[in-house]
């Protein structure tokens, strides 16, 4: 059990970490991206900070020095460095062109003012439709918004609190992600393949998110924060949300929409578990919405109706901002998150491609190769570990692709092993698959409502193309009117950000993963539709048919924060960024002082309020598991108390084998092979020669099912029964031994 002094210290690990981070991340943020502040900016800044965590993660686990000491110490000097050497921010943002200081400054990002009669002088009826709506959102909307978001959030809670007391009990937490986060922290080495089960060479796959979760495991010695994590990851998601439709003044209604996506059924899994979806999820909305926010404050994103283009100074009135693109420090800032995203999960390699090669294709000719240098360098940075570290290993950084054209790859030479793979595609004109296995699958994975909200998702990312292709509609002129090149750009991008995470769907070779015409992987496969899904959705309120009318109801009743002040007596304040954009209006913000008090005192709450929350998860951690075999379970429950063994298993879930403080030493018994190869062992005899060069304590020789018309036990029992293996545990399927000499291969029965 865990003590109120180790609890303490390992809470003061991570506001260690944190607090050094954001540190460091806040300067970074506010050099790169002056001209995004608010909520955008904070999000921003959350990116960089995690972007540091896992980089120093990565480069002291590259010499195996991943160790709480070295890692504390790494993380507050680069925090410390980062603040102290990167200049403040000040003049025009990194990148952008110096013409654009000449151009009048709006009073904040995302919440451009456009001058003209218009919009100066509005008619009783409101804004001018050609202009956008009040800056702020309304009380009305917010409250709304943020009502729905605590649904989905209450929604994920009561699923975080069932895996407080039962443990981690989802198929892939068990089988990959909490054995990849264990392996990094036992072993402070993240560069070398951690191997599992033989089941879709999964020790290639990329792990960002299981270095956070090594991270919590690093402060507190064992896994308390790792059914917590998901619900950070959600939040981070509504924040997204949010900013996606902050510069279009809809944000509530973004929110309102991203948060619906994010609670349907197929999503389900990801709360108190080690899932990573939601982690890419997170990353791929922030790159989106960070890159929004960045475009409504270039010099070609807002145009200002009756006066001239924000950004071309010496453009005649009305006319259009050339299409400047981002500035090169939103370029990295946005390169970064997808890239994190695409070090996260496999499914994210073709949007985050569409989204670099799509931001270098906006800006001038002239500028483009810096662009993609910058954006697809950071990519590189949030992502590329893993797939180095691939080609280290393999000699390829897919080690899934065998072939390029006519060009043979080095691979591992083995089946890919688990589900029979299949995609949605395989599957398009199959009547009989669509009634029996599609249909249904859509309807439990997203409610009855799925025509809805498919239909919804898709018009959202093929309405955003709408500006960019300049349709014909009154709205889409009314829509240019406002926003400029560089935001309708973005906005479409956004939208083949979105379709091409949908296609990455549609032709994943596990999303109607099973036997020929039985995809019983459909289902569960849903969840890499989710981020098409829930992009889709937070963009819809931002597309030109609906914005006008999203933001005239964003706008309905008193605004959040403000009170009415006459045009004429709203002070003219200071601006920043070559007058491209200014300060974010400070007049309706808590005091420094009061945030930090208010920050200080949350953590004191979670700090207090966590400690029986630990005690209660540590007790009630695979006490009773029910959640597999009969034997298994009894397995995980008897691995509890054991700490500091070395344990071998034929189980594809090994996670709750590493014991309640983590100690254990699990590995799945294989062989390796060429390339990163690794397979079940063959034999008896190279079962009991991997047993004695592995030194193990103990083996669990077991099934990972029940099947009718098997022996009831796995062979490897069979194998390893002798003078020199007791038996701990025995129950159908699974026989626990403990090794007590060295087994003779010759001895095989």
């Amino acid at each position: 059990m865990l003590g109120p002094g180790r609890y303490l210290l390992g809470a003061a690990e991570l506001i260690w970490l944190v607090g050094f981070a954001w540190l460091g991340a806040s300067r970074v943020r506010r050099r790169l991206l002056p001209e995004v502040g608010g909520e955008a900016g904070f999000l921003a800044g959350a990116v960089v900070a995690l972007a540091l965590l896992i980089w120093m993660a990565e480069l002291l686990g590259t010499v195996s020095a991943f160790k709480p000491v070295p890692y504390l110490v790494a993380v507050a000097l680069v925090g410390l460095v980062l603040r102290r050497s990167v200049p403040p921010a000040g003049g025009a943002p990194m990148g952008a062109p110096r013409r654009a200081q000449a151009a009048p400054a709006p009073s904040a990002v995302g919440e451009i003012d456009v001058a003209g009669p218009a919009a100066e002088n509005p008619g009783p009826s409101g804004p001018s439709p050609s202009g956008p709506p009040p800056n702020r959102p309304s009380l009305i909307a917010t409250v709304i918004s943020l009502l729905i978001a605590g649904i989905a959030i209450g929604h994920f809670v009561s699923g975080v609190k069932l895996r407080l007391g039962t443990g981690m009990t989802g198929f892939d937490s068990t089988w990959y992600h909490g054995p990849f986060a264990a392996g990094f922290f036992q072993t402070g080495n993240t560069i070398d393949l951690h191997f599992i089960a033989p089941q879709f060479l999964a020790w290639f796959y990329p792990a960002n998110s299981e270095v956070v979760h090594a991270i919590g495991m690093l402060a507190f010695s064992r896994d308390l924060m790792s059914p917590l994590l998901n619900l950070g990851w959600l939040v981070g998601c509504l924040l997204a949300c949010w900013c996606i439709g902050r510069p279009f003044r809809v944000a509530p209604w973004s929110l309102a929409l991203g948060a619906i996506a994010l609670s349907v059924p197929a999503l389900a899994d990801q709360a108190g578990e080690a899932r990573n979806d939601i982690v890419g999820i997170f990353f791929a909305l922030a790159a989106v919405a960070i890159a929004l926010n960045a475009a409504a404050a270039s010099p070609g994103g807002v145009r200002r109706p009756g006066r001239q283009a924000v950004g071309s100074a010496n453009s005649p009135a009305g006319s259009e901002a050339p299409p400047a693109g981002l500035s090169t420090g939103a370029l990295l800032c946005v390169g970064l998150a997808i890239g994190l995203a695409a070090g996260t999960k496999l499914n994210f390699l073709l949007p985050a491609a569409v989204l670099v090669i799509g931001l270098t294709a906006l800006v001038p000719g002239g500028r483009r190769w810096r662009s993609l240098l910058c954006c697809g360098g950071m990519a590189l940075a949030g992502g590329g570990y893993w797939y180095l570290r691939n080609l280290i290993h393999s000699g390829n950084p897919l080690p899934w692709i065998h072939h390029l054209g006519p060009i043979d790859l080095p691979a591992p030479e083995q089946a890919l092993g688990g589900r029979e793979a299949h995609s949605v595609f395989s599957y398009l004109t199959d009547g009989s698959v669509w009634s029996d296995w599609f249909l249904p699958g859509l309807h439990g994975g997203l409610w009855s409502i799925w025509p809805v909200l498919g239909a919804a998702a898709l018009a959202g990312l093929l309405l955003a193309l709408v500006p960019w292709v300049r349709g014909r509609w009154a709205e889409e002129r009314s829509y240019s009117a406002v926003f400029g090149p560089s935001t309708r750009g973005v906005l479409a991008l956004a939208g083949l950000v979105g379709l091409a995470a949908a296609v990455s769907w549609l032709l994943s070779p596990t999303s109607a993963s099973g036997p020929d015409g039985m995809p019983r992987g459909f289902e569960s496969g849903i969840r890499y539709l989710a981020p098409a899904l829930i992009l889709g959705l937070a963009l819809l309120p931002t597309v030109p048919p609906l914005r006008a009318w999203a933001a005239r109801l964003a706008a309905i009743g008193p605004k959040l924060g403000e009170r009415p002040v006459p045009d004429d007596e709203r002070p003219q304040l200071p601006h920043v960024g070559g007058g491209e954009c200014g300060r974010p209006d400070r007049q309706d913000r808590l005091p420094r002082g009061w945030v930090a008090g208010i920050v200080a005192g949350a953590v004191l709450v979670a700090i207090v309020v966590g400690y029986p929350v630990a005690r209660h998860y540590l007790r009630d951690r695979y006490r009773d598991p029910s959640f597999t075999t009969p034997g298994l379970d009894a397995a995980f429950a008897w691995a509890r108390d054991i700490d500091g063994a070395r344990i071998a298993t034929t189980s594809t879930r090994l996670y709750p084998l590493f014991g309640t403080d983590l100690s254990n030493r699990v590995a799945y018994l294989g062989v390796h092979r060429p390339h990163g190869g690794f397979e079940e062992a063959p034999n008896c005899r190279v079962f009991r020669r991997l047993v004695n060069e592995g030194d193990y304590d103990y083996v669990v020789a077991t099934r990972d099912r029940i099947e009718p018309g098997k022996p009831a036990f796995a062979p490897q029992a069979k194998w390893i029964e002798g003078p020199d293996a007791e038996v701990v545990l025995k129950k159908r399927p699974t026989v626990v031994f403990r090794i007590t000499g060295t087994l003779d291969p010759n001895a095989c029965p």
